[in-house]
């Protein structure tokens, strides 16, 4: 069951001679990404406060015990690319960013000269694609990736439920991770070779320990399910589009207090990926009236998305942007 969600994810990468580690989530495989990097020699680590809280938190700690972490701002997406590859030098050990920026939606662009310069300096690379994956295809050699290291999960739009994440390791390399589980020295168990903390070959450098496999079984039979139906990235972007498309015009049309509501209407539809997202300052109160109401949306700070997902009907979208409306009046009241 392993062997199918590592292929799944590989199918969704468009990576399918990759290496891939799994783990019960993507922080769980950061540790041991960032566990790998030289900090001692190259303590510098650069990312953008764009990134999922995985990643921020972790940074974050990591610059209170004296690595130097660069932190760009995130906003505009179509730039970051470029701006952290500035920032990179022959003592940056890696480039941590998202492929979509969970809290706007924003598609993230250029990450290929991205690379390069990672790959001049001798530091790596990890892109997050966790709000990419099942919602906008993202294909890792088309991007130029990979050399890449890249990370993600099930639990969004892939619909494989808590416990199935992975990291997407480059071929052709020998990383020793410093958090290090027994399952990456599987093979040297097999063959009695082990000589000193030996590693597993690939995607087992990155192997963990002893975990609950149950999720596995959801995730082998959701992939294999969407497979049936040809629910594939090409096919759920269109429909991510349609949907979030009808969402900002339904939004649009009902003229709101830009003080109460409103969206950047500045990136167009195609530079957004699987939600919509909208500022407010009362963004907390206006989903917690929505859920009152029956319209299940999340908020991020001052960011209230909306999710829709592939099953719901163009009348169940647009009766939700007219009771957001009604809320939203009664703010301003």
């Amino acid at each position: 069951m392993a062997d199918r969600v590592r292929q799944g994810f590989a199918e969704l990468l468009d990576d399918p001679d990759g290496e891939f580690a799994l783990g019960p989530s993507t922080h769980d495989l950061l540790v041991r990404f960032l566990s790998a990097l030289p900090l001692r020699a190259r303590p510098h680590l650069v990312t953008t406060d764009g990134e999922f809280h995985s990643i921020r938190r972790q940074l974050d700690r990591l610059a209170e015990e004296g690595i130097e972490v660069v932190k760009l701002t995130a906003d505009p997406a179509g730039s970051i690319a470029e701006r952290l590859a500035r920032r990179v030098n022959d003592r940056t050990a890696a480039v941590l960013v998202s492929t979509v920026y969970f809290h706007n939606a924003h598609l993230v662009t250029g990450l290929d000269r991205l690379w390069e310069a990672c790959a001049r300096h001798g530091a790596e690379l990890l892109v997050d694609t966790y709000h990419a994956l099942d919602v906008v295809p993202f294909s890792l050699r088309a991007a130029g990736l990979g050399g890449a290291f890249a990370t993600g999960g099930g639990y969004k739009y892939c619909q494989l439920g808590e416990g199935n994440c992975f990291l997407r390791v480059p071929p052709g390399r020998e990383f020793r991770p410093v958090v290090t589980g027994w399952f990456s020295e599987f093979s040297a168990l097999a063959d009695g070779t082990r000589s000193g903390v030996a590693y597993g070959k690939g995607g087992d450098r990155f192997a963990g320990a002893t975990y609950d496999p149950t999720s596995h079984y959801r995730a082998a039979s959701v992939f294999d399910f969407f497979g049936r139906e040809g629910l594939t990235p090409e096919f759920l972007r269109t429909v991510s589009q349609h949907q979030v498309g009808r969402l900002a015009a339904r939004f649009d049309a009902l003229d709101l207090d830009p003080a109460i509501i409103t969206r950047d209407r500045a990136t167009p539809l195609a530079g957004l990926a699987g939600f919509l997202a909208l500022r407010s300052p009362h963004a907390g109160t206006l989903s917690r009236s929505l859920r009152e109401r029956g319209v299940l949306t999340d908020f991020r700070g001052d960011a209230l998305r909306l999710g829709p997902a592939p099953y719901l009907s163009d009348a169940q979208l647009d009766e939700a942007v007219g009771i957001l409306g009604d809320v939203s009046n009664e703010c301003k009241d």
